[in-house]
């Protein structure tokens, strides 16, 4: 093989469906219908099984804590909280460390760096670093 007999190689175009040819008019695909339509992609659902197709397409909601979430830095706290002190959710929102989102109070999950102070905590939640 010499350079001037080297080609390019052809890419393959994929069918296109429904233009006449050996199959016809419809090319398959009936006549009429959502399903003879182009854009057609529809996924098949078989009956009973909508829940775990549901699941796989992330249809879910939970409505409790959904956005209501929160992270607070342990300096933060040590810098509003006297010794004996109780952190809750609602004396974070008093002091003005925590804001309301949607009216509702949030889920608190304090993060990182070192406590000097004992104080009592309720509600809360807490990062690997800190426990």
């Amino acid at each position: 093989m010499q350079i001037h007999e080297l080609q390019p190689k052809k890419r393959s175009t994929r069918k296109r469906v429904g233009r006449g040819g050996k199959r016809g008019t419809y090319s398959g695909k009936g006549n009429k219908g959502q399903m003879a339509r182009s854009g057609n992609n529809k996924e098949p659902i078989i009956r009973g099984l909508i829940k775990k197709y549901h699941k796989l397409r992330g249809y879910r909601f939970n409505p409790d804590n959904k956005g209501l979430k929160v992270a607070v830095n342990i300096s933060v706290i040590e810098k509003y909280f006297d010794d004996g002190d109780t952190v809750s959710p609602k004396t974070l929102i008093e002091k003005g460390i925590v804001g309301k989102i949607k009216n509702r109070t949030p889920e608190v999950k304090i993060i990182g760096g070192k406590l000097n102070k004992k104080l009592k905590f309720e509600n809360i939640k807490f990062s690997q670093s800190v426990k």
